[in-house]
This record gives structure tokens, C-alpha cells and sequence, in this order.
């Protein structure tokens, strides 16, 4: 009886300090009592966030918008995604299967239904658009084409932008980043080489009488911490400006390796200074920027291109992008359209020496005018037609490469029991709605532009503007 009445004593002894216990957990002293207050309301706005980031379940009746572009200027705004490009690397020694291991890993992390087997449409169409985000690609619409038959008809009288018109004196500048990144391979050739030779093979066929420089910069240091501040401010004019030579180029291009950091601003600030004394009265002044990622240097790109552009040199400012990433392509097309410029991605020697050719037909077509008094205008209606079959085509290919990327992803997911088949089956026909919508768009505006192109410059232009409802200033 006594050892019942000592164990009694010793439960009602542990249970009240187990609950002093609780009590002080729940009730915190003055002292940290509004910690505590700050500590659970962070707690509350992480469980809420977490509930948000959560797909929505078919029980819970969200009604999240599930947005896709509707036009065509829709399409072109939206930012390149951070897997742009193939998702298979054909040339790679490893099997399809274990790339498709890989390609599943990769994108594990997307906002899959909450059940598998039983999702809604709105969690597929979601998973879709993040899908379709991740390798967006770069689409061009009718305001970079516009730019771009402007540029070619470069010359013509009817352009009444001045620096789009002949004068005594036609100056090119390139100006290539020698940043670390260059060192990387292409096509079993590294980018700087790569550039080196699409340049010389450039500047050669200009002709006698044009005035050309080369600017590198980021080619000094090396990409660590220690030596950012100096390659920052590495930036040099190497030739020029002066008519081409093939021997001077050489030996002034041989000293230049892929090095350090990424100053483009600085490198667009010096090309002003470099351009200064050539005045875009006298002087048709043409600009080429040429880069494979984005600025590291904090030099404000934008800001001073747009000094550049703004300035009494009037200079026509393009740029390319050489085998560029999604964020490298945002970051360059951003300086581009800052300065009314074209924006072109390359992704090896061959389209950067196509784009680069541009410049020579321009070139040939200063010459005759220099020559004749007058320009040419005989082969502008063939040369537009050219424009917009390399333009039409090179729309309807990344339509083709974005829709068999993301046809990989939805199989290699299913296979690695991310989605069902059925899950599958939804966004495979949700894909090629989707891109078969874009067809159609460009459909329509290749029929558009080719009616257009019959008609005279001037009209065309004006038509393409109103049509498209751009601001785009001659």
C-alpha cells in the first residue's frame, strides 16, 4: 500500500514539472518574450510562403493564371531562359540514356503536380510554362527586322537619319572581349581564335579607302578576385584607325589572349574617345560589339553606349553575341536596343563571319557612291528578299528547337517517374499548339513583309511602323 502511495507521489511530482516545463517554453520571459513575437512572425511568412510556392491541388480550387504570349511583340519581350539552347549534346560520349538521367536530374526541381496520377490541367499548363521559361529562346520580331533592312539599306536617300546616310569617310570598329570566357571551345577552336579569324577574314574584304580600329578589353590579369580591379580597367585599341593590313593586323591581334574580367562599358566609353575627332557629319561611323557574356565589371554598358550613340559621332551601334547563354543574350540585347541598335546571337565562326559580311555589302555599296556620286539602288528589292528568307528562316528554327527541347524534357521526366504518361501526352499536345501558333504568326508576317518589300522604301517602312505600331525614329 505504501509503495503504491510513493509511486502515486512521484507521477503527480513528474507531471507537474513537466508541465512547468511546458509553460516556460510557451510563455517566453520579458527579456526575450519579443524575439519570440519576431521569431514566430517570420515563422507564419515562411509557412505561408512555402504554401504559395506549393503547385495548387485540384482540392484547393486555385485559380492562378497560367499566362502565354498572344502576339508576336508578346513573344519577342519575354527574357531568353537560363537553358536556352539543345538540351542534348549529340557529339557528347555519353549515351542517350544517361543523358536523359541527366536531363531529368536538372529539372527536377519544376512545380510537378501534388498527385501524379490525378493532376488538374491548370498544374500541367503551369508546369508547361516553367518548362517553356527555362529554354526560352531568343524570338525576333518586326522591330528588329525593320533595324535590320534599315541597316542594309544603308545609303539609301530616302533614310532621313543622318548617320544611316553616306559621307566622305566610312570608319568600322570592333570592339572584342578578351575576358577569360573566351578561352572556352567551340567547334574544337577557341572563341578567341575563332573571333580572331571571322575579324581578319572581315576587315580584309573591306575596301581600300575604309578606316578601321580594333579595340579588345578584359585581356589583362585573370579572373580571380585578386586581379578584378586591373583586368577592369584593361581595355586598348590595338589597330588602327587605319586601312587594313594583313601583317600589321596579325602581329597586333597575335599579342591577345583570353584573360580576365568583363569591362564592356569601359570598352564603349574608350571606343567614344577613340571616335571623337570623326565627326558624323563627315563620317559614316559603324560600331560592332563583340561579346560572349554578360558586363562583370560594373563599367555601365547601357549608360555609355548610350553616351556613345547620343554623341555629335552619330555612330550606328551593333552587337553580337558569340555563343552566348540566356542571361548573356538578355544582358547584350538590353545595350542594343538601348541605342536602336541589332542584336544577333553567333553560336560559332561561321554565322559570326556571316554577320560581320554584312558590313562589306554596305561597304562596296560606299564605294560605288563615293565613285558614282550616287548609290546604286538596283539590287536593294533582291537584297531585302534575302533579309527576310534569312529572317523567316531563322524564326521557323528556333520554333523547331524550342518545341524538341522541351518534347526531351516531358520524355526524359516521364521516364524518371517525375510525371505520367498521360502527364506527358498534355504537354507534348499543349507543346505543339503552342509552337504551332508561332508558325502561323510568322506565316502571316512573311506574307506581310514580301507585300511590303514591293513597294518603295519609304512606303515599306512606313507600313511596317504602323502595322506593328513601333516607334522607331528615322
Amino acid at each position: 500500500m505504501l509503495k503504491n502511495k510513493l509511486i502515486i507521489i512521484i507521477l503527480i511530482m513528474f507531471v507537474m514539472v513537466a508541465a512547468g516545463c511546458t509553460k516556460d517554453e510557451k510563455e517566453p520571459t520579458s527579456e526575450n518574450k519579443e524575439q519570440s513575437t519576431e521569431n514566430t512572425a517570420e515563422d507564419i511568412k515562411k509557412e505561408k510562403k512555402t504554401e504559395e510556392d506549393q503547385p495548387a491541388s485540384s482540392t484547393e480550387g486555385n485559380t492562378e493564371d497560367i499566362s502565354f504570349p498572344s502576339t508576336y511583340q508578346e513573344l519577342e519581350a519575354l527574357p531568353v531562359g537560363e537553358d536556352a539552347g539543345p538540351v542534348y549534346d549529340y557529339d557528347s560520349d555519353k549515351s542517350t540514356e544517361e543523358q536523359d538521367e541527366e536531363l531529368a536530374e536538372h529539372f527536377s526541381d519544376l512545380p510537378f503536380p501534388q498527385d501524379k496520377e490525378n493532376p488538374t490541367d491548370q498544374e500541367l499548363d503551369k508546369l508547361y510554362r516553367e518548362i517553356l521559361k527555362r529554354v526560352q529562346l531568343d524570338y525576333q520580331g518586326p522591330e528588329n527586322l525593320i533595324k535590320e533592312l534599315k541597316f542594309q539599306s544603308l545609303g539609301n536617300p530616302d533614310i532621313e537619319d543622318s548617320r544611316y546616310q553616306f559621307k566622305e569617310q566610312l570608319n568600322v570598329v570592333v570592339l572584342l572581349d578578351a575576358s577569360g570566357s573566351m578561352a572556352q571551345r567551340v567547334d574544337g577552336k577557341t572563341k578567341m581564335n575563332a573571333a580572331k579569324d571571322a575579324i581578319s577574314k572581315f576587315l580584309s574584304e573591306l575596301p581600300e579607302e575604309t578606316n578601321v580600329a580594333l579595340r579588345v578589353y578584359g585581356h589583362e590579369g585573370t579572373g580571380s578576385d585578386a586581379d578584378k580591379k586591373m583586368s577592369c580597367s584593361s581595355t586598348e585599341k590595338i589597330y588602327g584607325f587605319d586601312s587594313y593590313d594583313a601583317g600589321s593586323f596579325k602581329n597586333s591581334l597575335s599579342q591577345i589572349k583570353p584573360a580576365g574580367w568583363t569591362p564592356t562599358g569601359l570598352a564603349l566609353q574608350e571606343a567614344q574617345k577613340d571616335l571623337s575627332s570623326l565627326d558624323g557629319s563627315k563620317n559614316t561611323n559603324i560600331v560592332y560589339l563583340v561579346s560572349d557574356g554578360i558586363e562583370t565589371c560594373d563599367t555601365k554598358p547601357v549608360q555609355t553606349a548610350k553616351e556613345l550613340y547620343q554623341s555629335n559621332i552619330t555612330p550606328i551601334i551593333n552587337v553580337l553575341g558569340f555563343d552566348v547563354n540566356g542571361e548573356g543574350q538578355n544582358h547584350l540585347k538590353k545595350i542594343a536596343d538601348s541605342v536602336d541598335g541589332i542584336y544577333q546571337t553567333v553560336s560559332d565562326e561561321n554565322e559570326l563571319t556571316k554577320e560581320l559580311e554584312k558590313v562589306n555589302n554596305i561597304a562596296d555599296a560606299w564605294q560605288d557612291w563615293k565613285e558614282q556620286g550616287q548609290q546604286s539602288l538596283d539590287l536593294q528589292h533582291v537584297s531585302n528578299e534575302l533579309d527576310i528568307f534569312s529572317y523567316i528562316t531563322d524564326e521557323e528554327s528556333k520554333v523547331v528547337d524550342e518545341r524538341t527541347s522541351i518534347n526531351f524534357i516531358a520524355n526524359a521526366l516521364n521516364d524518371y517517374g517525375y510525371i505520367s504518361d498521360e502527364s506527358r501526352v498534355y504537354l507534348e499536345k499543349k507543346n505543339s499548339e503552342y509552337h504551332d501558333w508561332i508558325i502561323s504568326e510568322i506565316d502571316k508576317f512573311e506574307q506581310e513583309l514580301e507585300e511590303m518589300n514591293d513597294k518603295g522604301y519609304k512606303e515599306a517602312m512606313k507600313a511596317l511602323e504602323e502595322k506593328y505600331e513601333l516607334n522607331v525614329k528615322e
